[in-house]
């Protein structure tokens, strides 16, 4: 999932546990912390990948 994507899911989860708050819906909250926490995952996921994939590209270099 790209960065932006993964934000999204951020926003979207935060809006939800919010209207779960406001609305006092357990669920709802629930599942808006669930998106949030889990597009953070996501988000983080990304870095680490696209810091292994610089980490090779500069190893390569360094071969050459």
């Amino acid at each position: 999932m790209g960065k932006a994507k993964a934000k999204a899911k951020q926003a979207k989860g935060q809006m939800k546990e919010t209207a779960g708050n406001v609305m006092d819906d357990k669920k709802m909250q629930a599942e808006g912390t669930s998106e949030k926490v889990a597009g953070k995952a996501e988000e983080m996921s990304g870095k680490t990948h696209e810091s292994a994939a610089e980490a090779m590209e500069r190893i390569r270099k360094a071969g050459h």
